[in-house]
């Protein structure tokens, strides 16, 4: 199954409770973090939540 590296690119000060536990459920936590996931439609999905605060790694 393929791969997808998450990076979370901005901070998490002044978002929405919503848009934290899409970050809470990735693990991102900290800036400039990656976490490696399979690439799955619900991964997507959460993704497309928060395009704004996480880019996708190559």
């Amino acid at each position: 199954m393929n791969t997808i590296k998450v990076k979370l690119v901005r901070s998490r000060i002044g978002t929405t409770p919503h848009q934290r536990k899409m970050l809470d459920a990735l693990g991102l936590t900290r800036m400039q973090k990656v976490r490696t996931f399979n690439d799955t439609p619900a991964i997507r999905g959460i993704i497309k939540k928060v395009p704004h605060l996480v880019a996708v790694v190559e």
